[in-house]
């Protein structure tokens, strides 16, 4: 049924509908990361759990690397099944969108959900939510990962016993990669006591870090030397490291979704560097992952130039323009920022 709320009401009035056998789709971002599938899949072994029908459909494919994660054989990806897709969330009850804030993140999977006559519910830390697209909600931006939301639902549920190691895995998965191994600043201490909790329900982390980080082929090791030597530069009045990609780059070390995951920080290794940005020329358009140390708002940064959006020290952008031309604009606008970026 369609439930139309003139504002998002907050998540907590959803939980006595987690009583309520329900169909559930669950989706999140276009090439979903650690965080995007960890929250999904996470959430999916929870209202199982609950005896829910529940079906994870992802916008696009996603990293290889993501491949181990309990329950991934069954996620649907929209861009090969649309038909499939489009009729599941046709007779859904339930819609929950992670991990991302506007609707047009979901990339061609964008129509059928704002077409869809169920219950809306988003879950997400990034900036500016599109609000008025969902039903229940919430949206904090202080929390380091949506993969530590989700755990928070789980807990404040009144189910928090329904929680297993399969959730357990997956939650861990976007915990630890969406604070840079517990380095960034969102690293609180209820992340902390969120690991706590699931190493005590037996979790093995060394295993996730394996499949996360020591699971590449040969190729793209090299891939990160040639751009390494090749293809970053270093703008020292600006304390800035740029690196840019060509669909020629890609193509020559057999590059795939998830390989360029992480390069862009290697730039910030860099002494004194405060702003590094990643260009990579994809088929349909440049796509941009900017990251920031201390107070520089890249999220400002990319929604104002670069069509993008994210946190203050980590977001993404695009651009419809030449991988020559996009460059040409960065170069520009970043003498805008000289003073901030001293």
């Amino acid at each position: 049924m369609q439930f139309c709320a003139q504002y998002m009401q907050s998540i907590s009035l959803f939980y006595p509908r987690l009583n309520e056998p329900a169909k559930v789709v669950i989706t999140m971002h276009q090439k979903p990361d650690g965080d995007a599938m960890g929250s999904a899949l996470g959430l999916y072994h929870f209202l199982m759990a609950l005896g829910h029908q529940v079906q994870v459909i992802s916008p696009t494919n996603w990293a290889d690397f993501l491949d181990w994660m309990p329950g991934i054989d069954r996620v649907i990806d929209f861009e090969h099944n649309r038909e499939k897709a489009k009729k599941i969330i046709e007779e859904t009850d339930w819609l929950f969108c992670l991990d991302f804030n506007i609707l047009h993140r979901t990339k061609h999977l964008e129509k059928p959900l704002e077409a869809a006559k169920c219950i809306k519910i988003l879950i997400d830390h990034h900036e500016q939510p599109q609000e008025e697209a969902f039903d229940y909600g919430i949206s904090l931006t202080s929390k380091s990962s949506t993969c530590e939301m989700i755990y928070d639902f789980i807990m404040e549920s009144g189910h928090a016993n329904l929680l297993n190691l399969s959730s357990a895995e997956c939650l861990y998965t976007g915990l630890m990669t969406d604070t840079g191994s517990f380095r960034f600043p969102a690293t609180t201490a209820s992340v902390h006591r969120a690991v706590a909790h699931l190493k005590d329900l037996g979790l093995e982390h060394t295993k996730i870090h394996e499949h996360l980080y020591d699971n590449f082929l040969e190729t793209r090791l090299r891939f990160i030397g040639y751009a390494l030597m090749n293809k970053m530069e270093v703008l020292y009045e600006y304390n800035t490291a740029i690196m840019y990609i060509s669909h020629a780059d890609l193509h020559k070390y057999d590059i795939k979704t998830g390989d360029t995951e992480g390069l862009v920080n290697y730039l910030l290794t860099i002494q004194g560097i405060k702003f590094g940005a990643l260009v990579i020329d994809r088929d349909e358009e440049r796509k941009w992952s900017f990251r920031s140390k201390g107070n520089f708002d890249v999220n400002t940064f990319a929604r104002k130039h670069f069509e993008g959006g994210g946190h203050v020290n980590a977001s993404g952008g695009r651009s419809s323009d030449s991988l020559d031309a996009t460059l040409h604009k960065f170069k520009q606008v970043i003498k805008e920022y000289q003073n901030q970026l001293k």
